[in-house]
């Protein structure tokens, strides 16, 4: 069987794994990571498939604070679960870590 290669960006790449791999996405498009929470939002619309069968629940949250605590909370609940940001964003989250 041939392997078939695709050339993309990191956050194409990034995006591609945290897809497979979550069963819940918490966004907060922030630039650069906006690519990513877009990707993952298109592709759950269009009922794309993580590797469990099952599609994407992805959430848009208003503020890099909501999305923290709603991927703390999804985790509590014990989904696997992802969010995307940038170094600016993980700064704004840093205060819901706690």
């Amino acid at each position: 069987m041939a392997k078939k290669m695709k050339t993309m960006d990191g956050n194409t790449a990034t995006t591609h794994i945290a897809y497979a791999l979550s069963d819940v996405a918490c966004i907060y498009p922030i630039t650069p990571s906006s690519v990513m929470g877009e990707l993952a939002d298109d592709w759950a619309a269009a009922g794309k498939k993580n590797l469990l069968g099952q599609t994407v629940t992805v959430r848009e949250l208003q503020s890099e604070a909501g999305a923290a605590g709603a991927v703390h909370g999804s985790l509590v609940a014990g989904a696997m679960t992802s969010t995307f940001t940038a170094s600016q964003g993980l700064l704004l989250m840093i205060p819901n870590m706690y």
